[in-house]
């Protein structure tokens, strides 16, 4: 049986249903919009993407990426490096940088600790964040409330605490404007047991 569309169309709509969020309809569509009606668009990602990749490292001290090393934030002299702010992912960097007056350091895992899925102490980089906790004062957890991401702060806040540096975690528990009756078991009980 031929195929229904040309093989590059077809690699094309693969890749991109690759993505978390796009499956398959998404990808086609993404794909034939780049090609039939934004042609000149689809250009211009493909020679940024192509840009980022060639350029794009992570930083040496946080694992950020940047086209410095260290990045910009790591050398930024504003920035309070006594406090190191520990990210599962990138966006959550940029999450907390949009959200928060947070004037420190950070450092991105990259993931959380899984060894099922082949994501260990060195995959996450914990053996460069042990090194920068010498340099800190302060260590804020900003996991995930996942058994992976308790367990990953788990880990860092022992290695913090062993060598007397203060562990802080965000808070877990109520979103905005929920009603108790409303919340699951655990995330209830996660917002009594951070209360104030």
């Amino acid at each position: 049986m031929q195929p229904l569309f040309a093989r590059p169309l077809e690699e094309l709509v693969e890749s991109l249903s690759r993505l978390p969020g796009i499956g398959r309809k998404g990808a086609q569509r993404i794909a034939l919009q780049l090609l039939q009606r934004q042609r000149d668009a689809g250009e211009r990602l493909s020679q940024r993407l192509e840009h980022a990749l060639q350029t794009l490292h992570p930083c040496s001290r946080c694992r950020t990426l940047s086209d410095h090393d260290p990045c910009q934030l790591c050398t930024d002299p504003a920035r309070d490096a006594r406090q190191l702010c520990v990210v599962e992912e990138l966006a959550d960097q940029w999450a907390l940088e949009r959200a928060t007056g947070f004037k420190g350091q950070y450092f991105v895992l990259n993931g959380r600790l899984s060894p099922l899925d082949g994501m260990g102490p060195a995959q996450l980089g914990l053996p460069i964040l042990a090194e920068r906790l010498n340099e800190v004062e302060t260590v804020i957890l900003a996991t995930s409330a996942t058994v992976e991401g308790m367990t990953t702060a788990q880990w860092i806040s022992d290695a913090a605490t062993a060598r007397g540096v203060t562990v802080q975690r965000l808070a877990q528990g109520l979103p905005v404007g929920s009603d108790l009756d409303y919340l699951d078991n655990a995330t209830l009980a996660a917002a009594f047991d951070y209360r104030q």
